[in-house]
C-alpha cells in the first residue's frame, strides 16, 4: 500500500514539519560541512517493523530518492527501507525530519499489524478511532491501513456514531437514533449507536439501528449481548471497543463481533527505531 503523499493536508503538514525545524537555516550543518560534497544515506531498520511513510521522503528530500520497501512492508533489523543521493548538507538538514515521519508512521503500522495478526481467523476487522495526533489523522490513518487496520470515520462529517453524550442530550437512545434517522442531512447514511445494556439495544434496534457499538463489557458479557442481537435482529453489524488491548483483543474478536475498533493504534502507538546512515560518495 502507498501513501497518499499528494494530499493537501499531509503537503501542509510537510511543509510545517520542515520550517518548524530548520528555519532560517542549519547553522551546525553549514559551518562544518563543505557545500560542494555529495553523499548518498540509508534509512535502516533496527527493530522488527512495519514500514509506513517512506513515501514521504518524495517531499521531505528534494533528491534522488529509492524506495526499497513501500508502506505495509515488513522489516527486520538490517534491511535498508530507502536511500537517497545529494547533497550532503541537504541530507543532514532533512535528517530528522524524515526520520520522525517514518518512526511515528512505522509505529503505527506496526501496532495496527500486530493487532490485526492478534484476531487472525475470527473474522472480526480492527478498526482505527479519531483518537489521533491533531493534524497528523490522514498521515496516522493511511499508517493504520498499511499495517492491515480498517479505517473508520475519519471525521464527525462522513459517518454518524452516537455515543453516550449524544443520548443523554438527545433525552435516550430511541429519541437520538430517531433525530439522527429523521435528519435530512444524515440521508442514506448508516446510523451506528452505542448501547450498554439489554433494554439500550432494544430501544436503539427498534428505531431502527443497524449497527450497534457495545462498549466497555467482558467479552462474556459482549459475547452473550451479540448472540442476543443476532437472534433479535439478523443483519446487525456489531462493533466492540472500550479498554482492548493486545492481551484481550483475541478473546473480544472470539466473542463474534463484527469490528473491534482500538484507540491505542494511534493515541500510544511507539516509534520504532530507524538509523539514518550517512556516507560520502
Amino acid at each position: 500500500m502507498k501513501l497518499d503523499i499528494q494530499h493537501p493536508d499531509v503537503m501542509a503538514l510537510v511543509e510545517r514539519a520542515l520550517a518548524e525545524d530548520i528555519g532560517a537555516g542549519d547553522l551546525t550543518t553549514n559551518a562544518t560541512v563543505d557545500a560542494a560534497i555529495l553523499a548518498q544515506g540509508r534509512f535502516i531498520a533496527r527493530q522488527p517493523m512495519v514500514v509506513a511513510g517512506v513515501e514521504l521522503l518524495n517531499l521531505l528530500m528534494p533528491a534522488p530518492v529509492e524506495v526499497h520497501l513501500a508502506s505495509g512492508d515488513s522489516a527486520q533489523p538490517g534491511d535498508v527501507i530507502a536511500s537517497v543521493h545529494g547533497t550532503a548538507r541537504t541530507l543532514l538538514t532533512r535528517e530528522r525530519v524524515s526520520l520522525n515521519f517514518l518512526q511515528r508512521l512505522s509505529g503505527v503500522a506496526t501496532i495496527a499489524r500486530r493487532y490485526v495478526d492478534a484476531v487472525a481467523g475470527t473474522g472480526t476487522k480492527i478498526l482505527d478511532t479519531r483518537k489521533t495526533t491533531p493534524g497528523w489523522r490522514v498521515l496516522e490513518k493511511m499508517a493504520s491501513a498499511a499495517g492491515g487496520v480498517t479505517n473508520h470515520r475519519m471525521g464527525l462529517y462522513d459517518a454518524i456514531l452516537i455515543k453516550n453524550n449524544h443520548i443523554a442530550l438527545a433525552g435516550g437512545v430511541r429519541q437520538a437514533v430517531e433525530r439522527a434517522l429523521h435528519s435530512a442531512a444524515t440521508a442514506g447514511i448508516r446510523i451506528e449507536c452505542e448501547v450498554r445494556t439489554r433494554a439500550e439495544i432494544d430501544e436503539a434496534l427498534d428505531a431502527g439501528a443497524k449497527d450497534l457499538l457495545l462498549d466497555n463489557m467482558t467479552p462474556a458479557g459482549a459475547a452473550e449481548e451479540i448472540r442476543y442481537i443476532r437472534q433479535r435482529t439478523p443483519g446487525v453489524k456489531v462493533e466492540l471497543s472500550g479498554g482492548i488491548n493486545l492481551d484481550t483483543v483475541r478473546a473480544y474478536a472470539e466473542a463474534g463481533p463484527d469490528f473491534i475498533s482500538c484507540g491505542a493504534i494511534t493515541h500510544s502507538a511507539i516509534a520504532v527505531d530507524i538509523n539514518f546512515h550517512m556516507s560520502p560518495n
